[in-house]
């Protein structure tokens, strides 16, 4: 890491009060002792505007990893190897077809959830902060440090009700099969994210 990168990295955190990510790899060696293969922190990737005048970041997502198939294989770290790959493409979407993605999301104060869909199952935790899970009918439900949602291909949104701290969640994103309720199908549905975020390109017409 640059010394550039470092400053910027500070200087997020002291903006939103949310420590860098930092992640950790473990892996083998040759006599297959476990041993530590890498560590770093995540860079975060932007997504959103600044609302004029005010001095916060945009929404963050930082990738921590990816797998592209299930069973995962680590033999001579093709997983590590396969994860670089996907990240570098360019061609990410929020669902890895075939695999997983282990994504952190920070919301700034006061922003509203951008409802979507995604053809997969997640697991969200909440990890710092205050947020609301939005779904099509009943009430915005509350949840908070250590609160877990599973959602399940459903239409959503996540959004952070405080107006001056920040909120972090962590995800698991798998892909799954098409999901089909009352005989339509349920797609992919990114809805004000499609501008921003590629199609996941899991998804796709039943036979």
């Amino acid at each position: 890491m640059t010394h550039e990168e470092t400053t910027d990295s500070h200087a997020r955190h002291q903006a939103t009060g949310l420590p860098p990510v930092t992640r950790h790899i473990t892996g083998h060696n040759a006599k297959g002792k476990a041993v530590l293969h890498s560590t770093g922190e995540v860079p975060p990737n932007f997504f959103g505007k600044s609302n004029p005048g005010e001095q916060q970041h945009p929404m963050a997502f930082h990738v921590a990893y990816t797998t592209s198939e299930f069973p995962a294989d680590l033999n001579s770290d093709a997983d590590v190897v396969a994860h670089d790959n996907v990240t570098k493409s360019g061609n990410l979407g929020l669902v890895n077809p075939n695999g997983t993605v282990f994504r952190i999301v920070d919301f700034p104060p006061n922003s509203p959830g951008a409802v979507h869909r995604t053809q997969s199952l997640d697991y969200g935790i909440v990890l710092d902060g205050q947020v609301e899970m939005i779904l099509e009918e009943g009430e915005p439900v509350p949840m908070e440090r250590g609160h877990v949602a599973i959602q399940r291909a459903t239409m959503h949104g996540w959004s952070n009700p405080s107006k001056t701290e920040w909120a972090r969640m962590a995800f698991i994103l798998q892909d799954c099969k098409p999901l089909t309720v009352g005989g339509t199908h349920l797609r992919e549905d990114l809805g004000p994210l499609e501008s921003v975020i590629k199609a996941s390109g899991n998804d796709q017409e039943t036979s």
